[in-house]
């Protein structure tokens, strides 16, 4: 038999928040008793400010505990400098990040997606958890803004980091 998948679009007024999200932590402990990461894929229109900075800030503080991906719907052709200033602040690089389009792949793949602005343009696939993040884009902002996004950011991934490896230390 072959395994279909199915791309099904979901209003944003439809809430994306699946039953799943309750045995979330109980899967992503047995997936890590199978060796598997947990799976976090951040999306925003142009991959070059807010899932950039989710991204790095998630791979910093996990220390590559959860396999990483960040794409956008219409990627911009380079990552904000604003962004690669504000993250520059908290000894994070991100000049070599490229922005990248999101892939349906990418998303089915993920134990975690967090939209930010990306909206009925994101994929949305039965079973896969979603978090849609509601922050300013930081496209053009000045730096005070942008830090401000960035610690906006910032506490929500220490949350998730908190729910998908409960016995985390942060770095």
């Amino acid at each position: 038999m072959t395994e279909a998948r199915v791309v099904v679009p979901v209003p944003d007024s439809v809430a994306r928040l699946s039953t799943l999200d309750r045995f979330l932590p109980v899967w992503i402990g047995v997936a890590m008793a199978a060796g598997l990461l947990p799976a976090s894929c951040s999306s925003a229109s142009h991959n070059a400010g807010r899932s950039q900075m989710t991204a790095a800030l998630l791979s910093r503080l996990t220390s590559d505990r959860i396999e990483v991906r960040s794409a956008g719907t219409e990627p911009a052709d380079q990552i904000n400098p604003v962004a690669i200033a504000a993250m520059a602040e908290l000894g994070i690089d991100i000049t070599t990040a490229i922005p990248k389009t999101l892939t349906s792949d990418a998303v089915h793949t993920s134990d975690v997606v967090i939209t930010m602005g990306c909206g009925d343009a994101c994929p949305y696939f039965p079973g896969v958890s979603y978090r849609d993040w509601k922050l300013p884009d930081p496209a053009g902002q000045p730096l005070e803004t942008v830090r401000t996004i960035r610690d906006a950011i910032a506490d929500r991934v220490q949350a998730l980091i908190t729910e998908l490896l409960p016995t985390a230390t942060l770095t």
